[in-house]
């Protein structure tokens, strides 16, 4: 299924996917947004429901990953950059703050939340804070009747791969509008509580290296996901090739 994953991977700029964000909240249409890199896709691999999240037509997977770029490229899918959550998350608060729309924040710790709350007023005073739950004491199926009662238009959810994409998935179809993205460890780099790669680190594409250093016990996790799919590319190619 690795094929059928590259070949949904959005190729637009960074810019151009931003303003697609923007004019989903303008229009008020639905829009639900998957961040990929390799983890996810191997993860999907052997997780039915995650599998079907990403080759649901209505999903947009983005390469949050610089192996899903290079990936693409290598079967001729040029992607043009690399497009993370992170971004994504304070673009569509910044867009919230100019269009006043309303925002749900679901995930990461309580520590995590008050902080990014506060930057949020801080910088984006505009940006409705419609409702912020934290990813430990709540029933997922629970917290999303909540966020369909409210009906906001920006659910950011942080609660790492898949659990924040099946859950999206799942309730998807509740809402006419909105734009649904899972972050996964966005709210920790936006609330200040972790600091983000070097920009050398971000231009380079090797902020997956600056996680590990910072934080070694990632090590395995990184390896577990990425030699895997690297092999799996790998596969793909010479099967190309052959065809």
């Amino acid at each position: 299924m690795l094929k059928e994953y590259l070949s949904k991977v959005d190729p637009r700029t960074k810019d151009a996917f931003f303003a697609a964000l923007t004019d989903a909240l303008k229009e008020e249409t639905r829009l639900f947004v998957v961040t990929a890199n390799p983890e996810t896709l191997m993860l999907a691999e052997k997780t039915p429901a995650l599998s079907d999240a990403l080759l649901d037509p209505e999903t947009v997977i983005v390469p949050d990953g610089i192996g899903v770029v290079r990936a693409a490229e290598s079967l001729a899918r040029p992607i043009h950059e690399r497009v993370p959550g992170v971004e994504i998350s304070e673009h569509l608060l910044r867009e919230a703050d100019g269009l006043n729309k309303r925002v749900f924040l679901y995930g990461a710790s309580d520590e995590t939340l008050t902080a990014l709350q506060a930057r949020v007023q801080r910088e984006w005073p505009n940006a409705q804070l419609v409702g912020a739950k934290n990813g430990y004491d709540f029933d997922d199926d629970q917290v999303m009747d909540e966020i369909a009662a409210l009906s906001p238009d920006v659910v950011l959810v942080a609660l790492g791969i898949p659990r924040q994409e099946t859950l999206l998935h799942r309730h998807l179809g509740r809402f006419q509008k909105g734009v649904f993205v899972g972050v996964g460890g966005s709210f920790d780099v936006l609330s200040g509580k972790v600091r983000r790669a070097p920009l050398l680190f971000q231009k380079l594409g090797l902020e997956w290296l600056w996680r590990i250093l910072r934080s070694p016990s990632r090590l395995k996790r990184f390896l577990s996901s990425n030699l895997p799919f690297l092999a799996a590319v790998r596969r793909l190619k010479k099967e190309n090739r052959k065809q």
